[in-house]
């Protein structure tokens, strides 16, 4: 049985432990440019303790951007400002991975010149993100129907993710990972709730899977398959979708991942966002499918990531708010110490506060 403190082989390297870092939007990027910063690498490197840390999303367009202040990987002072970053979390002895995001019609048009959100189909839908208003405050603003996708534009995309891959090499990242959930750009693609298309990418399970492993194979073709990762979320309702008949599309897309022998596939699950609990059986489903690293993330504490991963059904467990609030995490989990309480109204924008001024054990002491 393995435990949370044991190392882990992955393809690419042998993580030291399997406590990893799950990706977190934190809206602290410079601008203009959403260029990461100093200020960013000191957080990254404070946990660098991590098995392997997952970036927050990291848009590989202009067009990808959702969000005010989050970090893109297409320009060159952008691959300057992570290298940065990757520089920090080497030096302090840990293992980075770049998610790459395309939010697809999760946006707005302050942040898109003001157009719309692109998509699989133009459909309305009851989702908001968060803009900056006049004075700089941090505000939720609507989505407006989105712009469908037509056929001929998807190879542009497929490239941006295929750049986006060898920016994040030359940043030194260690792997990178597709951001294939959470409602955003692949998702809606995948999702029958958010595609109504009546092309190839439309319709049946393979068609609308198509786009996503198109991406897929272009991330491999621009570094090697041991190097890249991909995160799903069936069933998530987050971003204003609906994923109700995804785990269909979750072992169906573990299936094709697992023929291309993916570096892990990552399990977002539903439950942390207003979706249904994942039962056990989809986790014995999902093992059949992905006989590679699974990576289980979404509001896990220790006595279930213990439990999910002494019973195989994944090999590592990501944690997110628990690591914002505690940078030496795994040695906490490890010695059993508690943690310290998070400040929800600081997760997203500002400076230091709330982002790496959470004490350590050795600071607390």
């Amino acid at each position: 049985m393995s435990t949370l403190h044991d190392p882990l082989s992955l393809p690419a390297f042998t993580a030291p432990n399997r406590v990893f870092m799950a990706p977190m939007t934190r809206m602290r990027a410079d601008q203009p440019g959403d260029t990461a910063t100093e200020l960013m690498a000191e957080y990254y490197a404070q946990r660098a303790g991590a098995g392997l840390i997952v970036t927050e999303g990291t848009q590989i367009s202009p067009e990808g951007k959702g969000y005010f202040a989050t970090p893109g990987i297409y320009s060159a002072e952008q691959v300057v400002a992570w290298h940065r970053v990757t520089d920090a979390v080497h030096g302090a002895g840990g293992k980075i991975a770049a998610q790459l995001w395309h939010v697809g019609r999760v946006t707005h048009p302050d942040l898109q010149n003001g157009g719309p959100g692109v998509s699989a189909s133009a459909l309305p839908f009851d989702g908001s993100t968060t803009i900056a208003d006049i004075d700089g405050n941090l505000v939720s603003a609507p989505c407006p129907t989105p712009r469908e996708l037509r056929t001929e534009e998807l190879p542009r995309i497929v490239e941006d993710y295929r750049r986006a891959t060898r920016n994040a090499r030359d940043a030194a990242f260690d792997m990178v990972e597709i951001h294939g959930a959470n409602g955003y750009l692949l998702q809606q693609f995948m999702s029958s709730s958010s595609n109504l298309r009546t092309d190839e990418y439309g319709g049946s399970l393979e068609n609308r899977a198509r786009f996503p492993l198109e991406v897929v194979d272009a991330v491999v073709d621009a570094w090697d398959a041991a190097h890249v990762g991909v995160r799903i979320s069936p069933l998530i309702k987050f971003g204003g979708l609906d994923d109700a008949d995804g785990l269909e599309m979750g072992l169906y897309i573990a299936e094709r991942l697992n023929e291309r022998n993916i570096g892990y596939l990552h399990l977002s699950e539903p439950d942390w966002a207003e979706g249904p609990v994942l039962d056990d059986d989809f986790r014995v489903k999902l093992r059949e499918a992905f006989s590679g690293v699974i990576i289980a993330a979404g509001g896990y504490d220790a006595a279930k990531a213990e439990r999910v991963l002494g019973s195989g059904w994944a090999d590592a467990i990501a944690f997110g708010k628990s690591f914002i609030a505690n940078p030496d995490l795994p040695t906490r989990l490890a010695i059993g110490a508690g943690l310290n309480p998070l400040r929800p109204e600081l997760i997203y924008g500002g400076g230091r506060a709330g982002y790496t001024d959470y004490p350590t054990l050795e600071r607390a002491a």
